[in-house]
């Protein structure tokens, strides 16, 4: 299982008993909009390129992290004009947004120091250039390889978003950012209090909480407010759907995008929950549904027509493959996790197990694998999902049903979705690469270091 360390380094030469770490940074300029280039075919994916692996003849195309330029870009610019087919941000009363707390935000976004162990942040499964989710697990993983149950959502355009995590258990972007740091299997902050505390005891957070939020230090407010802050800013659309649809360019998709959206608005009755405006699209109706995906898995039903297989092929090379008997495979998982029931979790509603929130098209071609498991791999495989009207059971959305597509009608579907990528990512991965990091030091709090929360031992 590989781990990106991108938009934040990564570590090399670790020895028995003790590691000699060597960080490699990504390198800016640290100027706001700087001229200099950045490398575009950064902007997505892995890494580690794995295309084409299955075959013998693969040969690694990884990308060098020291050749990776990061550029400051001036974020708030995107709030204050959102990009063409995105609605003005809903900014709370309480917490405007201000530069100074914006670049707080992405200073916590980024910094490892916040989990219990000083190895993850926020950025650990929300990476920049794989759509600010993990395109590589299908579930997330967090500290000390604990396991996650669902897959990293993206944060794009998560500002608009009414009710946060796909059990929809939070309202608020401040509110939610500390159920990640403290969560167990995530980052595993033991209180919020601790992280606080935390920060207060690094000196390079000194006086910055205090230029953001008028002389207030950091408490639980004034750290959510920057979190909040940041991801306000992440904003991507202005897509070729959008200078079509809203812009009025007739030449900014093609035929079969045009026919993709016939298909999604019409015969696929994708638009029912992905919600199309007059002048915008979030593509989210912010409700809740079971389309019978939590259902199959919670009693390990098939979700589409092949035969359930006794063994699982395992790669282990290019070229080279194994079937494995899934007994084998069982024995030796690490912890069996619990049934996800959705909304359920929430409202302890029978009526609303297996609902899951409908999630946001916008920039999906970045952000596989997909569903709230991570299940499908591809968005042709979604498409197959849905056509088949999901997997039945007596909770089933009403909305979900078989649709009859053809394959024509799917390539179509597909190149639309493939459409709604934002012209506005790689400003925001290029600023992602430029964001300062969280270097565990000598003079930071950490047990290694003999230097405690100031708890007396």
């Amino acid at each position: 299982m590989r781990h990106s360390w991108s938009g934040f380094g990564i570590f090399i030469g670790v020895a028995w008993g003790c590691a000699t770490a060597t960080l490699i940074h990504a390198q800016t300029s640290g100027e706001v909009d700087s001229p200099q280039q950045f490398d575009r075919t950064h902007t997505e994916g892995p890494g580690d390129v794995k295309e084409g692996y299955e075959s013998e003849d693969y040969v690694t195309r990884s990308r060098s992290l020291l050749k990776r330029r990061g550029i400051k870009k001036d974020l708030i610019r995107f709030a204050q004009n959102p990009p063409l087919g995105l609605p003005p941000v809903p900014v709370p009363a309480g917490n405007p947004l201000t530069r100074p707390k914006i670049d707080l935000g992405r200073k916590l976004f980024f910094d490892r120091r916040l989990s219990i162990n000083d190895t993850f942040a926020c950025a650990t499964c929300h990476i920049p250039e794989q759509g600010f989710t993990n395109n590589e697990m299908r579930t997330a993983v967090g500290v000390e390889g604990r396991s996650v149950l669902r897959n990293s959502p993206t944060l794009y355009n998560s500002a608009y978003l009414t009710r946060l995590f796909l059990d929809g258990r939070e309202f608020s972007l401040e509110n939610q950012v500390w159920q990640p740091i403290t969560a167990h299997n995530e980052m595993a902050a033991p209180s919020i209090g601790w992280v606080v505390n935390k920060i207060k005891r690094m000196q390079d957070y000194d006086g910055l909480f205090e230029q953001a939020f008028e002389g207030a230090g950091p408490s639980i407010l004034t750290v959510g407010q920057a979190l909040a802050s940041y991801q306000r800013t992440l904003l991507a659309a202005d897509s070729p759907f959008d200078r079509w649809h809203f812009g009025n360019q007739p030449n900014a998709v093609d035929d079969a995008v045009k026919r993709g959206f016939s298909v999604f608005s019409g015969k696929g009755r994708c638009i029912v929950c992905h919600t199309v405006s007059k002048d915008h699209a979030l593509f989210t109706d912010n409700k809740f549904h079971n389309t019978g995906l939590g259902y199959a898995v919670s009693f390990d039903k098939e979700i589409g027509p092949e035969t359930q297989s006794k063994t699982t092929r395992v790669q282990l090379a290019p070229g080279v493959f194994v079937d494995v008997d899934n007994k084998k495979i069982e024995a030796v998982t690490q912890q069996k996790l619990p049934n996800d029931l959705g909304l359920y979790r929430v409202t302890e509603n029978p009526n609303d197990r297996w609902k899951f929130r409908t999630q946001g098209l916008r920039n999906i071609a970045l952000t596989a694998p997909y569903m709230h498991n991570g299940q499908l791999s591809t968005l042709r495989e979604v498409i197959d999902f849905y056509d088949r009207g999901g997997v039945a059971n007596e909770l089933l959305s009403p909305l979900i049903s078989p649709l009859g597509l053809n394959t024509q009608e799917k390539q179509d579907l597909e190149a639309f979705l493939h459409s709604l990528t934002g012209s506005t990512v790689p400003e925001i991965v290029a600023d992602a690469f430029a964001a300062p990091i969280g270097d565990l030091s000598a003079h930071d709090p950490n047990w290694a270091h003999e230097n405690t929360l100031g708890i007396e031992q």
